[in-house]
């Protein structure tokens, strides 16, 4: 797996596969790369980089976990390997480490396919579309006290009742959850004060590119109303709802999820 080193010599791990406009894809909280795994048809048409985290699947462990530090990975990523023209894919937290790189990486992107995203986690007198404050600290609680259980609840949270039948599920939990490796409890823990502090919602007028927002229409970890919130502010943004999905439709609808950013970027 080729990586890069950051100037605070973290090394910074990522998959690469096909060739042609560079599609950047950046995974969520807790994930890594590899939550990417069925969008590989995708290289048909264009090259793929899909980067772990600081903290996150085979990249370093590092010393801050702030939106500023991974924004600041993102760029040099983005550097380093040279990428021009690309679609820069975020989901969930990603879609906030999106927000906070694009001022820097404007003139190398061409557009953004947001993925159950917002632009705040918690919610806000003006702002009812997240959870409450006191929910994402009872997860750092509940990660503190049993970081394997609580990590698994999170992700089967992440799907809702029908959305798969049991032999996709052991598909996805093999093929994706068993294939990567877990942050340590310190990452996870950091990395989650980004879900309790960052409000990106000023930059969002800001982002002068095409916006895809993809959002699983039952979605519980971000309400699908983020997405629409970020509709309505965004420049040029098109919102797609995926009936029946939750947090994660990648990898439940792959085929209809992949139709939909390549037809997006057909038209780019």
């Amino acid at each position: 797996m080729p990586s890069i080193e950051l100037s605070t010599g973290v090394r910074l791990f990522y998959a690469e596969e096909g060739a042609g406009r560079p599609v950047v894809f950046l995974h969520g909280w807790a994930m890594s790369g590899r939550v990417w795994h069925f969008q590989a048809p995708l290289a048909d048409d264009c090259r793929l980089v899909c980067p772990d985290l600081r903290g996150h699947g085979q990249s370093d462990v590092a010393g801050s976990y702030t939106v500023e530090d991974f924004a600041a990975d993102l760029v040099a990523l983005f550097r380093q390997l040279d990428l021009q023209n690309a679609v820069l894919v975020g989901w969930s937290m990603g879609v906030q480490v999106a927000l906070q790189a694009f001022s820097e990486l404007r003139e190398r992107v061409a557009a953004l396919v947001l993925v159950g995203g917002t632009p705040r986690f918690t919610t806000a007198d003006d702002f009812p579309h997240g959870k409450e404050p006191v929910e994402v600290k009872g997860m750092g609680v509940r990660l503190r006290r049993d970081h394997r259980k609580t990590m698994g609840e999170f992700f089967r949270g992440m799907f809702v009742e029908g959305e798969m039948d049991s032999r996709q599920y052991q598909r996805i939990v093999h093929e994706i959850v068993l294939s990567s490796h877990s942050p340590t409890l310190e990452s996870a823990l950091n990395s989650l004060s980004i879900l309790s502090t960052v409000d990106l919602r000023d930059r969002l007028p800001q982002v002068d590119r095409p916006v895809l927002l993809i959002h699983g229409a039952g979605d519980n970890v971000v309400p699908a109303s983020a997405s629409a919130y970020m509709a309505k502010r965004l420049p040029d943004a098109t919102l797609k709802v995926m009936e029946g999905c939750g947090h994660a439709p990648f990898m439940t609808r792959p085929d209809e999820f992949n139709r939909l950013v390549r037809d997006f970027m057909a038209h780019l």
